[in-house]
């Protein structure tokens, strides 16, 4: 037997799991931060000593709109909305993973930075101090059962 979830079920644990972006009261907005450094195994996984920051974004309150719908082919996928530019990066390095902090700066969302086939994908991953970092799109899926 093979554990499945309904499409309204992917829809809301979509949406159940960026809607904990706005949890807390420490801040107005949720943070999405770009680390270098080796990758923690999840979200919970505590930062060593070579995950320096390299960039910190400001995310819209809400940070994600509602889930798209899913189908048999397509995951549920809440798109961000934007996300203001870090003006000046706080270091230069290698970015590897990024985090999206809650209000109380919470790690809620971890994944992979590269620039193609990661959950973030930038036009290179070589962050430059004080350089200029936009991000023009992200995505949170809920995976077909």
């Amino acid at each position: 037997m093979t554990l499945s979830i309904s499409n309204t079920a992917a829809l809301d644990a979509c949406d159940a799991i960026v809607d904990l972006c706005e949890a807390g009261t420490a801040a107005s907005f949720a943070l999405l931060v770009i680390y270098e450094g080796s990758v923690p195994a999840d979200a919970d996984t505590a930062l060593g000593g070579g995950n320096n920051v390299l960039a910190s974004l400001t995310m819209s309150n809400p940070a994600f709109g509602a889930a798209d719908p899913m189908t048999a082919s397509t995951p549920a996928t809440a798109t961000a909305n934007s996300i203001t530019d870090d003006a000046s990066a706080d270091a230069g390095g290698e970015a590897s993973f990024f985090r999206i902090l809650d209000l109380d700066a919470t790690p809620v969302i971890q994944g992979a930075v590269s620039t193609s086939g990661a959950e973030l994908n930038l036009n290179t991953t070589t962050i430059v101090a004080t350089g200029r970092i936009t991000i023009t799109s992200l995505t949170v899926t809920m995976p077909v059962s």
